[in-house]
């Protein structure tokens, strides 16, 4: 396969998961905001560094506003993060890509940024805020579904699903390392009744609030939900799910090649060296240093997989 086709599926699927990822945290930050006491417009600040978007917001706009800063992650088209941003770029990769598409796949990421230019082509008030978000949800979840029904299992699906993954991993570090570094207002907020709240708004966020509740039961333990999101490889946007599809992904690639790239062996040395451990043994290193070495290995791992796979030649 060609680079620039192997960067335009990496890209076009990352960019995608990034709009759900997006999606999925404006919709958090109305929940969160509603648990905390201070003004709403603070509120958004945690939200936009989650997204990691929050210096280009304060350089554009100079002071936290809510509907500024939904604005901003929805539809501003300066940020290159914003829903509609990531949709129309997925697009645009696609474009580039469309041979190694199906028909299906091609239809469904073509309908999302038909409706995502339709939607958000005016400022979305709170009331029709739900029912945009809902739908951007969805619109990004018939690209996906068209991928897994009618896409080969070949090295095109395999760069897919390393641009979903190493996005999602990303997501998925960032919003738990805001959490205790940003969300809470005070340490002594942590077990309190504010700090489960909060982890309940975190589970919804990653849509995982019923497998959560399947697995351990009504009660929200902030113990259990760090595991649940780290280390639990049956829930697809944990830690430990993405880190081995990573590595399930660019090890059948390297089959496929008859090659063991460098991007292969980080990946396996990601999941040794922070899957292996329990939930106690990460609380007790530090969880913004465990997550900290994560994002950084992450980038590292993504950087590799540019390099080895020559995604600009």
């Amino acid at each position: 396969m060609l680079g620039k086709t192997a960067g335009g599926l990496f890209w076009m699927y990352r960019q995608l998961e990034r709009a759900e990822n997006t999606v999925r945290m404006i919709d958090t930050g109305q929940r969160i905001a509603l648990t905390r006491l201070r003004g709403a417009d603070d509120e958004w600040g945690s939200v936009l560094q989650s997204a990691g978007v929050y210096a280009g917001y304060m350089e554009k706009h100079g002071e936290l506003r809510k509907d500024l800063a939904i604005d901003w992650m929805l539809r501003d088209r300066d940020n290159p993060s914003s829903i509609f941003s990531s949709i129309a770029q997925a697009r645009m990769n696609a474009r580039l890509v469309r041979t190694a598409l199906t028909h299906e796949v091609w239809e469904a990421m073509n309908g999302c940024y038909m409706r995502a230019k339709d939607l958000l082509s005016r400022k979305i008030n709170e009331r029709d805020l739900p029912a945009v978000l809902s739908t951007m949800r969805q619109r990004t979840g018939l690209v996906r579904g068209a991928t897994h029904g009618t896409m080969l299992r070949n090295d095109i699906y395999d760069f897919a699903r390393i641009g979903t993954f190493i996005e999602r991993s990303d997501n998925t570090a960032r919003i738990l390392d805001v959490k205790y570094y940003v969300l809470l207002p005070t340490t002594f907020a942590v077990g309190s009744r504010l700090d489960n709240v909060q982890w309940e708004s975190i589970l919804r966020s990653m849509g995982s609030e019923g497998g959560y509740r399947m697995i351990h039961g009504q009660e929200a333990r902030p113990r259990d939900i760090a595991h649940f999101l780290i280390l639990d490889r049956r829930m697809p946007r944990s830690l430990s799910f993405c880190a081995h599809k990573l590595r399930d992904n660019l090890g059948y690639i390297a089959k496929d090649y008859g090659q063991t790239p460098e991007s292969f062996t980080l990946a396996e040395k990601l999941c040794r060296r922070f899957m292996s451990h329990d939930i106690d043994a990460i609380f007790d290193y530090g969880l913004h240093e465990y997550i900290e070495d994560i994002l950084i290995s992450l980038a590292s791992l993504s950087r590799q997989i540019e390099i080895d796979y020559r995604f600009y030649e």
